[in-house]
């Protein structure tokens, strides 16, 4: 009797191990499923923190076909000042670190500061041509449209004005350009508030050239405006320049400096020569990079002269999507002026550039190496 009971168990053992099997399988697909979840849930929660937007991880062996039929995160978002931007964070908090990009288009790190330096004047000087030689530096970002914030729209904060710069790294410099300030009475003391430690950058030109310079390009979009000579003097015969014209005001240049030395020493601004922008651009922007304080990279190897346009242009290189030359408003061949006229606003500007050669220790007149560099003869140039 206990041999049929003995033999009539036998048989149920292979159920029971087919039992336990599933039982083991079962359980390491539940340890599996919950351990995938805590996963997802820690992302989650992450990314909530951080205010990162939920994207799904990159594809596994088993996800490829669902991710691919999902669409992928954008990593761009609204920039601080646009609709949509998340608020300022609080005092003391370390700043975000937010991705750019270069010329290239590359992305980058970096956050939107205010400019370190700034390109101030003078208006039909070269300050164009100086703001695209110096962007092609690496450690230099700049705003390639002119913000006119010190002079036209200073209402609008600082926080706006730092929402128009380019991102930087810690390494790098912002700066902008807008030849207004160096004549707007304002300005040095609304960037002195700003910064006291801005760098200040003036392009500055023979002053009848700037003039002339200045008047072509007026004339090329108000054909009907009066003569140069009718309005660059109030009485020809007796000499009496009328310095309310702003072509003529702007080339003061003593007069515009006294109001930028009661709040920035002399020191902290940088001369450009127009002139020598043209003969020489290797050897100004060399002085430019050692007034930023940042390396020499910017060489003759950069620049070609353009004998069409009659100035020095960038060379294409395969890192860079600056155009090769300035703009077609760049190079206009100036109108013809009567050269007693010429001599006339020459001896007219003699006692202000006299007494700007003596207060920044720089003689513009002297001739360089490849010519006088304050020529009374006329030429397209930089900013014609």
């Amino acid at each position: 009797m206990a041999y049929r009971v003995l033999g009539r168990a036998g048989p149920p053992q292979p159920r029971r191990a087919r039992r336990l099997l599933f039982a083991f399988t079962l359980s390491i697909s539940c340890t599996y499923l919950c351990y995938s979840l805590l996963c997802c849930c820690d992302d989650l929660g992450q990314s909530r923190l951080l205010g990162a937007p939920r994207c799904l991880r990159g594809p596994g062996a088993g996800g490829q076909k669902l991710l691919q039929e999902s669409r992928p995160c954008d990593p761009s978002g609204p920039t601080p000042g646009e609709p949509g931007a998340p608020s300022a964070p609080a005092a003391g908090a370390p700043s975000p670190r937010l991705s750019g990009s270069n010329h290239s288009g590359s992305p980058k790190l970096g956050t939107k500061r205010l400019p370190q330096a700034l390109i101030v004047g003078v208006k039909k000087g070269g300050t164009r041509a100086v703001l695209e030689f110096i962007r092609v530096h690496p450690d230099v970002r700049a705003l390639g449209t002119e913000p006119h914030f010190f002079d036209r729209n200073y209402g609008r904060g600082l926080d706006w004005y730092r929402s128009l710069m380019p991102r930087t790294l810690e390494s790098q410099i912002t700066l902008e350009k807008t030849p207004s300030y160096f004549v707007t009475q304002e300005a040095p003391r609304r960037i002195f508030n700003m910064s006291r430690d801005t760098k200040l950058i003036v392009v500055v030109r023979n002053p009848v050239t700037r003039a002339i310079s200045d008047y072509t390009q007026t004339l090329s979009k108000k054909p009907d405006i009066p003569t140069f000579e009718g309005l660059s003097f109030r009485n020809r015969t007796l000499g009496l320049v009328d310095v309310s014209w702003n072509a003529i005001r702007i080339g003061m240049y003593a007069l515009h400096l006294e109001s930028w030395l009661r709040y920035f020493p002399l020191a902290q601004i940088h001369f450009v020569s127009g002139e020598r922008l043209i003969t020489d651009p290797a050897g100004e922007m060399g002085r430019v990079q050692d007034f930023l304080g940042i390396k020499r990279l910017i060489t003759d190897k950069h620049f070609y002269f353009n004998k069409t346009k009659g100035f020095p242009c960038l060379k294409k290189t395969e890192s860079s999507l600056l155009p090769r030359c300035l703009g077609k408003s760049k190079g206009r061949t100036h109108v013809q002026i009567d050269p007693e006229v010429i001599d006339q606003l020459r001896e007219f500007y003699r006692p202000y550039n006299i007494k700007f050669y003596e207060t920044v220790g720089q003689d513009f007149s002297v001739a360089s190496s490849c010519g006088p560099v304050f020529t009374h003869a006329v030429f397209s140039s930089l900013e014609s």
